[in-house]
């Protein structure tokens, strides 16, 4: 258990492709880690494609057995640790894009406020590709903690590196927090309800920390700050020729072997720009000692979960491999040096899940339980803390509320075309529109 110096946060994140999952699937190595991370306080799930788009931009009841499942799961790793149970205290999505906080049933109460943001990247800014934000006050002594999560789902493809790098500065520029609508408290690993966009669910009274009307974005003096997404940062900027699959990674392979996948990775997209100061501008990343996390095989998801044999990964061959799937921090600021520091527990992958072509990641953080405290006079300047890489964007409020219009309107005709039930309301409405016409057409020829 956390020693009252600390704090355990495990934080995974997945992208879902838009299915159901098994919880006791998922559970199985989500259950080790959380055993071996000493039992965290706090578990926060970034998932990326989150349900269909329909029941994505809907929200509300249509996204409700998607986001249940993965608090059954969290439910299910929580048995191996005796008498600890969870608690949803805060589920938010823009979109396809959600991000989930359980905390430990007895630390609850030490939650203060929470405060919530999101931002649509997608398609005129709308939420296919999309950012959400949760901003926890951690009681500690006399003070607060704060704690900032944010889940990220950045554009895809190997030649749009421009484009994710411009949706990081999006993030930074438009994920603007508000306090969140609070609800009653409740267990929610199996009662818990969705929140479509702008909809938090969560269990305590409603308190701020806005005690100024200057919006907050994601870097703040005083907060701790966790990015964990499919941010799709590639290995190439090209796709690769068929002939290039003979050098993807190998299971099997030595480092000395130009088949390990430490080879690959020094071409990782992500670490290069951020090194260029383009991206993801402060944060810092635990050492990778795990596969690239994208793209597998239709044959590897069919596979997933039904045998152990690591003799072959299954790449896909219009892909390279990437680690497109990562977790990244914003270390202590100078001004607190000396008061603990951040400890990286485990940084790894989960095993791939049936019907996703991306693996899921995890990272067991262990922050000092104390406050960050306002810098003193001439110290942070330049810190990315005071002085983030671009300015709140005046107008993100109403970008958003645009955007969400569209997101309903997109939401409601896929659901018409794309799913079974939407379907069955078009040929239902046809039948009666039909039947109503021969009704009145009889009463005219009488």
């Amino acid at each position: 258990m956390a020693s009252t110096e600390t704090l355990d946060i495990l934080v995974v994140t997945f992208n879902c492709a838009r299915q159901l999952i098994k919880p006791e699937f998922f559970t199985q190595r989500l259950s080790n880690t959380v055993r071996e991370s000493q039992r965290p306080t706090i578990i926060v799930l970034s998932l990326q494609e989150i349900a269909p788009i329909a029941y994505a931009f809907l929200g509300g009841s249509y996204l409700a057995p998607y986001l249940r499942r993965f608090g059954h799961a969290v439910e299910l790793a929580a048995k191996g640790l005796g008498e600890a149970e969870y608690v949803n205290v805060v589920t938010r999505n823009v979109g396809m894009t959600a991000c989930m906080v359980f905390a430990l049933e007895e630390h609850v109460g030490k939650i203060q406020w929470i405060n919530s943001g999101g931002v649509g990247l997608g398609v005129h800014e709308m939420g296919n590709k999309a950012a959400v934000g949760l901003r926890l006050g951690y009681a500690v002594s006399d003070d607060v903690m704060e704690l900032t999560f944010v889940a990220a789902h950045l554009a895809p493809m190997e030649d749009a590196l421009k484009t994710r790098n411009e949706d990081w500065m999006n993030i930074v520029r438009r994920l603007v927090f508000t306090p969140a609508d609070f609800r009653s408290i409740r267990k929610a690993p199996r009662r818990q309800a969705a929140s479509g966009e702008g909809e938090s669910e969560a269990l305590l009274a409603n308190h701020s920390n806005d005690t100024s009307t200057k919006p907050l974005g994601i870097y703040t003096p005083n907060a701790h700050l966790i990015l964990a997404g499919d941010l799709n940062y590639r290995t190439s900027s090209t796709k690769p020729q068929p002939s290039d699959t003979l050098a993807f990674p190998r299971p099997t392979a030595e480092p000395t072997d130009p088949h390990h996948y430490s080879h690959l990775l020094r071409d990782d997209q992500l670490s290069h720009e951020r090194r260029a100061g383009r991206t993801c501008h402060g944060l810092s990343e635990a050492p990778i000692h795990f596969p690239p996390t994208y793209k597998y095989s239709d044959e590897a998801q069919l596979l997933a979960g039904k045998n152990n044999d690591v003799t072959t990964w299954n790449w896909a061959g219009h892909r390279w491999p990437s680690w497109c799937d990562r977790i990244l921090y914003l270390d202590l600021p100078e001004w607190m040096k000396g008061n603990g520091k951040v400890e990286v527990q485990k940084y790894d992958t989960l095993p791939l899940q049936p019907r996703s072509d991306h693996r899921p990641v995890m990272l067991a953080l262990r922050l000092p339980l104390k406050a960050i405290p306002a810098p003193e006079d001439g110290q942070g300047e330049g810190h990315v803390r005071m002085r983030p890489p671009s300015d709140i964007d005046p107008d993100w409020r109403a970008r958003r509320a645009v955007a969400r219009r569209k997101e309903i309107v997109v939401g409601l005709l896929a659901y018409l075309s794309l799913t079974w039930e939407g379907r069955g309301v078009v040929v239902a409405l046809a039948i009666g529109t039909l039947g109503g016409w021969a009704i009145v057409r009889s009463m005219l020829e009488v």
